[in-house]
């Protein structure tokens, strides 16, 4: 499944070096943003409200906080390597704008009677963008190296119950399970297939690939200036033939007040927004409403208080559990999303048939929490406000990601709500990249707030199996439970939806008699794009706004007609 964690959602902060053209950018925006934040229409472009017809070519400039650490997002495992890997490379399935699985490489697919077993029979002609054939000797060679225990992969679980993969001809591919596995399909729908031409024989942790990868999705790399942006082409050789848009650049800027003067300024067609700007800013200034469309949407995710099971006082229950009720979950809600998300009380996202209807968040009841707290045996013996046990006072240090507003915001009303009941906590901000590789990795942490992206199968294997706890593994709080890990081990063996439901629901019930993390909120995807992009679906389907971009168009008229700073 594509669990992972999120670089938006897992952002961190520290000293950021800004180059001497990232400077210049800002001075730039800071001297017009009395035009930018004008608000009368630039009556320099046509009419943004007319429709026009699809048409190839132009350009589309995006933001995202944080830069690919490699394009190989299945080694990676970080959403930025993901997200830029998704324009690159092919996977067998994918999902319709209905969330239905349909074919990518494959044109049709079987399960054998048994389900053990299934064929795929891959699309004819398919090719890399060098010209050579993409067959499915390259997505068995894939299948190998996410396998391979020196790859590392924090995706790897997934596809290591393959007790055989073959290819018996270039258009035929066939995996074997030892037993049932009630997500396999949905794998084969995460895979990122890559060339086995270009790869065979390197080292996946070092190869120059990583930097200058072959694609054969509708985008190839063009160019990437690490920090500042990544331009990608439009290929011609893509497998499901050409998109519209000649060139996608996706700048790397980290602070959303920064992309936000960017968008302002026009030097940016779209942003994923903070509540602020979404509710607030944007409807304030008629000029920016009548270039931008604005979406919202539920998404596939959540943010969480994550402990260290490992260390002392996390691995007490009781701890959890006071912790949990001395947050204010609304609080955190109404003043830092602006009431753009709701509370939820298990890992999936509500209003599906996962959520399990009988679960209720934790309230907000500080009185609770001291009586918890008490029971663990901390009490405020010295009078300084803190409560200690065995002379050691309640203390431990939140990480969170330099960048998200949100985080940082949200981490300042857990800090003074744990306060008010004796918990003495500090916060830390830290780059991504930082606390990912320094802290994240390997274990160094007490608590981080962070946030999941979820797949769209129930499967949770990866984030909550005892098995997950390696570094680089999603399992990295070190959650321990048998009675959870059997129940996602039938859970992957379940194909009965009524039954598979409520193997999750009880798998939800023991997360949350067991308060391993604290869930902070579901938040909506707030997006803002410039009324140039044309051809996005509307209504947004259950997929998303970003469903089917390759069909997005810049209409000639509406091009940038001067030179962009790239």
């Amino acid at each position: 499944m594509t669990n992972q964690p999120l670089s938006g959602m897992h952002n961190i902060r520290t000293k950021r070096h800004v180059s001497t053209g990232q400077r210049f950018a800002v001075g730039v925006l800071s001297s017009c943003l009395i035009a930018c934040g004008s608000d009368q229409p630039d009556k320099n472009i046509p009419a943004l409200n007319q429709t026009y017809p699809a048409q190839p070519g132009g350009t589309m400039i995006s933001a995202m906080p944080s830069d690919p650490s490699s394009m190989i997002g299945m080694v990676a495992g970080e959403s930025a390597s993901l997200a830029i890997g998704a324009y690159l490379f092919n996977s067998v399935l994918k999902y319709d704008q209905n969330l239905d699985l349909t074919g990518e490489l494959a044109e049709s697919w079987q399960v054998a009677d048994d389900k053990k077993t299934i064929t795929f029979r891959l699309k004819p002609g398919l090719q890399w963008a060098d010209g050579k054939p993409l067959t499915s000797a390259d997505i068995l060679f894939t299948w190998q190296l996410i396998t391979d225990e020196n790859t590392h992969s924090p995706y790897a679980s997934d596809y290591q119950l393959v007790t055989k993969a073959e290819a018996p001809d270039a258009r035929t591919f066939i995996v074997h399970y030892s037993q049932p596995f009630a997500p396999a399909l949905e794998s084969w729908a995460s895979l990122q297939v890559l060339p086995k031409h270009k790869l065979a024989g390197q080292d996946i942790r070092t190869t120059s690939f990583a930097q200058k990868p072959l694609s054969s999705h509708y985008y190839q790399l063009k160019e990437w200036r690490h920090g500042e942006y990544i331009k990608l082409e439009k290929n011609p050789k893509s497998v499901l033939g050409p998109a519209n848009i000649d060139h996608l650049i996706e700048r790397i800027i980290p602070d959303p007040a920064a992309q936000f003067l960017e968008l302002m300024a026009d030097n940016i067609d779209s942003m994923n927004m903070d509540p602020i700007t979404y509710a607030r800013i944007i409807p304030s200034r008629p000029a920016l409403q009548a270039r931008l469309n604005q979406y919202k949407e539920l998404g596939n995710s959540y943010t969480y208080l994550g402990f260290n099971l490992k260390r002392k006082p996390f691995d007490d229950v009781r701890i959890r559990k006071a912790i949990n009720y001395a947050i204010d979950k609304q609080e955190i809600i109404d003043g830092v999303y602006l009431g753009l998300g709701i509370t939820i009380a298990s890992p999936y996202k509500p209003g599906t048939r996962w959520s399990n209807p009988q679960l209720t968040p934790y309230p907000f009841d500080p009185t609770k929490a001291k009586q918890l707290l008490a029971e663990a045996g901390y009490q405020d013996s010295d009078g300084d406000g803190i409560v200690e046990r065995n002379g050691k006072k309640l203390s431990f240090e939140v990480l969170t990601n330099l960048g998200n507003k949100q985080r940082e915001k949200t981490a300042v009303i857990i800090q003074r709500r744990l306060k008010e009941v004796g918990i003495e906590t500090h916060i830390r901000t830290l780059e991504w990249a930082s606390l990912l590789t320094n802290f994240i990795k390997p274990g160094d942490f007490d608590a981080v707030v962070m946030g999941w992206g979820l797949g769209l199968d129930p499967d949770q294997y990866t984030i909550w199996h005892s098995s997950q706890q390696k570094p680089g593994q999603f399992n990295f709080i070190g959650y321990n439970n048998p009675a959870v890990d059997k129940l996602l081990e039938q859970g992957r063996l379940e194909f009965d939806p009524e039954k598979r439901m409520q193997i999750y629901h009880d798998f939800a019930k023991v997360l949350y008699d067991d308060s391993p993390l604290v869930y902070l909120s579901a938040g909506y995807g707030l997006t803002a794009i410039h009324k140039r992009i044309q051809g996005i679906m509307n209504p947004v389907p259950p997929a998303g706004v970003g469903y089917d971009s390759q069909k997005w168009y810049v209409p000639e008229p509406l091009r940038r007609t001067q030179i962009q700073a790239e």
